[in-house]
């Protein structure tokens, strides 16, 4: 196709897609722009001036709002100037001529309306994208609980702490300050108020609550109220999509870029803005992923609510309406051709035309879109699934078809040397690397034991639950919601020899211990050594009672060899850490609790990068540096058992339990060989097969890595990173 013909319905497609006027507010006084008085508010906070934070911090709150607002308006209210020029018919001549000419029209509007609606200069009001994210993520209610808890002023710190805890319920800190605030005295349940609440998702919740108990009246209302809320939210986020994106990389692109190649790149990613605005609507606060499907689901829901109330011609219409989504559905073809029985063949029935419009638009965006693919070489990612195929084009289809097959080919995790040797086991596979857990120097592999190993050494801890050792002598070290009991691998065979427990079972814990280490050695450190420097099994048990609305941790954020410094987002290396290890491990053996996941963070011990779910025979291995901060939700519910091990390249620094374990290990050995039986192959009484485990045996090669498959984790890893700092 030639340029100029290529060019020429892209631009034609662009006019059409002009919206529909709308008039906006009156002027008022001037703004204060929110960056400067929430950098104001923050300053006097870390000075300690608890009155001007609370004050300046609202504002700044109060300014945020008012600009989204003033700009919200002003796109809407400029839509009739440059669609129809202040009532002057566009002039004659080019087609090039009039689009300009609707562009500085709108341009000229909009400079127009914010300056007056903000009362200044609106450059003024341009914040850094740092600033525009802390608000995104309601960082200044962080700040906000603290400065008002300290002027006395509960009711305002439990509300604030909880507006930020709604978008961010992974922020450690926070979880402890609710639970602390559940506890005082004269904190009221309805303090617990979300200030920023979406109306939508307020509504949404309320109608999936009354449809699920079967009240389908108040479910209609609901779910009426949250599609009319959902697709104002909508309207509102794309009316904000025309601001700058990406400004730095977009200004170094675009100088590089003619006229039009510019103003076709950023009017691409005015488009793509305004697509993924159903992903925000879509996305409940403090939630990674979105309600697939967010806006026909609610005519799912309404139609068969309709239907139970007696409402036929709305069931018929909400059922005319999913169908503009999915025309092929045979289930909705159905119910719609029974709900035009019931009102009667004569009866008109069609979608409802707001929503018709909203298809129309959204499939004109995606078809400029996917044409700026074709031609121009944009990328896009599709938010909605219910897209036809036709609009897109074939040679995007096959390229598309091959980024699919190429996502599900997993690359190996990287060792220490910057490759891999094979493992040492058989049978072992390699869930997650460092590149799935979000990290560096991670790794999670199963099947390194077998169900009945696990419930072996299972037995040995419950048998040594009363005999072995908490830690450093306490029986709950981190939480007072759960019993920790340990059992180190020397005091286990002390008590097999003492007859307290299996010997077997103790054997095998050793055995275990040592399979991990190889593992481990080989998947890091190839070449290289690595010497234990603590192997403990160790089992976590929920308390009895108040175990509901826990917000504490089973173990609270850390690292392995160096002091987890969160303010300064570092980890010192120093006394009294154990600065010589180098890589940890834990060999989980079961998972019939609740609660207890292993999670990381970044350096600053709230952003959960990703977590791991425990199974039989799973470990999880990591360099135990900075770079690997972690620790344990809750267990709320039943036991959690693990072999906890840790590792060093220093032998100096090797586990002094190890030798001694290891040397009454060959003696018992010895014992068992020289009272064995020649006739029958077993020794003692009391021996049976079923105490007797085959040790761990290594094979000589490794499978290869297209055998191996990636096992769930059943834990929902999220690979998208949650952003909260901790100012505590």
């Amino acid at each position: 196709m030639p340029a100029s013909s290529a060019c020429f319905p892209f631009f034609l497609l662009l006019l059409q897609l002009l919206p529909l006027p709308e008039a906006w507010g009156a002027g008022t006084d001037p703004l204060r722009p929110f960056d400067l008085l929430y950098a104001d508010g923050v300053r006097a906070y870390f000075s300690g001036d608890w009155p001007r934070a609370a004050e300046l911090l609202q504002r700044s709150l109060h300014s945020h709002a008012r600009l989204l607002g003033a700009r919200r308006g002003c796109q809407r209210g400029c839509q009739d100037e440059a669609r129809f020029g202040a009532g002057r018919a566009p002039p004659p001549g080019s087609w090039e001529t009039g689009f300009f000419e609707r562009v500085l029209l709108r341009a000229e509007c909009l400079e127009e309306c914010l300056g007056r609606q903000l009362g200044g200069q609106p450059s003024l009001h341009r914040a850094s994208p740092e600033i525009q994210r802390d608000f995104q993520q309601r960082e200044p209610y962080n700040y906000l609980q603290v400065a008002f808890f300290k002027l006395k002023r509960l009711d305002e710190a439990v509300s604030s702490a909880h507006t930020f805890f709604v978008a961010n319920p992974q922020h450690l800190q926070m979880r402890e300050d609710i639970e602390k605030y559940h506890r005082m005295a004269g904190v009221k349940a309805e303090s617990f108020r979300d200030l920023e609440a979406l109306p939508h998702w307020v509504a949404y919740e309320a109608g999936v609550h009354h449809y699920s108990q079967d009240d389908y009246q108040q479910a209609v209302v609901k779910l009426e109220e949250s599609l009319r809320e959902g697709l104002q939210a909508l309207e509102d986020c794309r009316a904000l999509c025309e601001g700058p994106q990406n400004e730095e990389e977009e200004k170094e692109e675009e100088a590089q870029l003619g006229l039009y190649e510019a103003i076709a790149a950023h009017y691409i990613q005015v488009l793509k803005c305004r697509q993924e605005c159903i992903l925000g609507i879509a996305t409940k606060p403090g939630r990674v992923s979105s309600t697939e499907d967010f806006v026909p689901s609610h005519f799912d829901l309404l139609q068969f609510a309709y239907d139970k109330v007696g409402n036929h011609a709305a069931a018929a219409e909400c059922a005319a309406t999913y169908l503009l989504f999915f025309p092929s559905d045979e289930g909705m073809l159905g119910k719609l051709k029974r709900f035009q029985a019931e009102i009667g063949e004569e009866a008109t029935v069609t979608a409802r035309k707001a929503i018709r419009l909203y298809v129309q638009r959204s499939l004109l965006e995606k078809k400029l879109i996917y044409y700026a693919v074709e031609h121009l070489g944009e990328s896009f990612n599709d938010p909605e699934s219910w897209t036809p195929e036709e609009i897109i084009p074939e040679s995007i289809k096959e390229k598309y078809k091959e980024d699919q097959e190429k996502q599900h080919v997993k690359t190996p995790d990287m060792g220490h040397q910057g490759q891999r040797e094979p493992l040492p086991f058989e049978g072992i596979t390699i869930t997650m690397d460092s590149q799935q857990l979000n990290g560096s120097q991670r790794v999670v592999l199963d099947r390194v034991l077998t169900e009945s190993e696990c419930k072996d050494i299972l037995r040995l801890a419950e048998a040594a639950g009363g005999t072995g050792d908490g830690y450093r002598g306490r029986r709950s070290p981190h939480t007072p919601h759960e019993r920790f009991e340990g059992l180190t691998v020397l005091k286990a065979l002390k008590l097999a020899e003492e007859g307290a427990v299996n010997w077997r079972d103790a054997k095998l814990l050793l055995q275990a211990s040592e399979k991990s280490r190889k593992i481990v050695e080989s998947y890091f450190t190839p070449g290289r050594d690595l010497h234990f420097s603590f192997t403990h099994l160790v089992c976590r048990t929920a308390a009895e009672g108040e175990q509901d609305g826990r917000m504490d941790l089973s173990h609270p954020v850390h690292a392995d060899n160096c002091l987890l410094d969160p303010e300064g987002n570092t980890c010192w290396k120093e006394p009294p850490a154990y600065v010589y290890r180098d890589y940890s491990a834990i060999l989980y053996l079961n998972d019939d609790f609740q609660g207890g996941n292993l999670f990381f963070t970044e350096t600053d011990a709230v952003t959960v990068t990703a977590q791991v779910r425990p199974k039989c025979g799973r470990l999880v291995a990591f360099s135990s540096g900075g770079e690997n901060p972690h620790g344990v939700w809750a267990v709320t519910r039943g036991r959690r058992c693990a072999i906890a091990l840790w590792y060093t390249l220093s032998p100096e620094h090797a586990e002094q339990e190890r030798a001694p374990a290891e040397e009454l290990m060959r003696q018992k050995e010895k014992e068992q060989e020289s009272s064995q039986p020649d006739d029958k192959g077993k020794a003692g009484p009391g021996y049976s097969d079923r105490d007797s485990p085959e040790p761990p045996v290594p094979k000589g090669r490794a499978r290869s890595h297209s055998q191996r498959t990636r096992a769930d984790l059943g834990s929902g890893v999220q690979s998208t990173r949650l952003r909260a700092r901790d100012e505590f």
